[in-house]
């Protein structure tokens, strides 16, 4: 069995610690034996103030899954459905069913893109939330300022819109919709995670931001979803931090466009992604695909349909390239010159 080098199944995020975060996280050892700032009031604080909000409409929590499942479980439950678009996120379905609700998978267009006509269509009385990723995971499809405002305009006034904005930072930001700041329909809710952008996967740490009404019912059960101490530290300067972060972002995306734009000449059918990852399409070869990128060395998932290859650093990107240029039957440049 192959060696696995570069692992490139899960998302994360490659790039260095962002200054000032392996300093904070060594002195707030200090402090691990105290209860400190349980709730996270200081982060929240911050949080709010860079959203240009207020404290109140803010939540942090143990990453975007944890408060996700907060979300649903107060806004959903036995009884109600859950609606969400598919392909999307794969464990959207087991969320909801955590929550007791059930799952309304959505199927996209032609191309996979979400519909917010068919997301729309498919509301009862009894849905209480809409799901929507964007960028969306695994498809990397990246949705407008216009799109949301369509679906909200199409929605019943007691059905909440969830955003999961995981890996909005590395997107255009001129084309992504800030649902933050896209309009005071207090139906609408976002929720993100330092752990892709910010590179803090490990410590568990996120936020959801909403209308009061919204976020009030998240702090019932904050107590048993907490952000450690340690993970707050960090997360405070991760987002000193954030002129760095852009800019390591803009660096993931460009070898993510680097990639596909590889993979598109090799033949390969791969979507524009604004996350850190592409989604290849190889239909009944998506297993041999992952198969033989795991015998050079790199680890993929396949994910509703398709090849989810996270973006790494240039050196697991190149051995991307050169394992589909193989798996494409096309010789190296090299061995095409002999």
């Amino acid at each position: 069995m192959s060696r696995i080098i570069h692992q490139l199944a899960l998302n994360e995020n490659h790039w260095p610690a962002l200054p000032g975060v392996r300093e904070a996280l060594v002195d707030s050892l200090a402090d691990i034996n105290l209860t400190g700032d349980a709730l996270a009031a200081r982060l929240e604080q911050r949080l709010a103030a860079d959203l240009g909000t207020t404290p109140d409409r803010v939540v942090a929590g143990a990453g975007s899954g944890a408060l996700l499942q907060q979300f649903l479980a107060a806004h959903s439950g036995p009884g109600t459905s859950v609606v969400h678009a598919w392909p999307s996120f794969d464990l959207y379905p087991l969320l909801i069913r955590n929550a007791g609700a059930e799952p309304i998978a959505v199927p996209g267009d032609a191309d996979g893109r979400q519909d917010f006509g068919a997301l729309a269509e498919a509301v009862t009385d009894r849905t209480r939330v809409v799901l929507v990723c964007n960028p969306n995971n695994p498809t990397g499809e990246v949705l407008g300022a216009r799109w949301l405002r369509s679906l909200l305009a199409a929605l019943p006034q007691h059905v909440l819109v969830l955003v999961d904005e995981a890996y909005r930072e590395f997107a255009d930001p001129a084309v992504i919709a800030d649902a933050t700041t896209l309009s005071d329909d207090p139906r609408l809710a976002v929720v993100r995670t330092f752990s892709k952008s910010h590179g803090l996967i490990g410590l568990r740490v996120g936020y959801l931001t909403g209308a009061r009404e919204v976020v009030a019912p998240l702090r019932l059960t904050a107590p048993f979803h907490r952000v450690p101490t340690v993970a707050q530290a960090a997360a405070l300067a991760a987002l000193d931090a954030g002129p760095r972060m852009r800019e390591q972002c803009r660096e993931i995306a460009a070898e993510r466009d680097r990639v596909r734009a590889g993979l598109r000449e090799l033949g390969f059918d791969v979507p524009p992604s604004g996350g850190n990852y592409l989604w290849v399409r190889l239909g009944e070869r998506n297993q041999e695909f992952i198969a033989h990128l795991a015998r050079h060395g790199v680890a993929v998932r396949e994910v509703a349909g398709g090849v989810r290859v996270s973006t790494g650093l240039p050196e697991a990107n190149d051995a991307v390239l050169a394992a589909a240029r193989a798996f494409a039957g096309i010789p190296l440049v090299e061995e095409a010159v002999r």
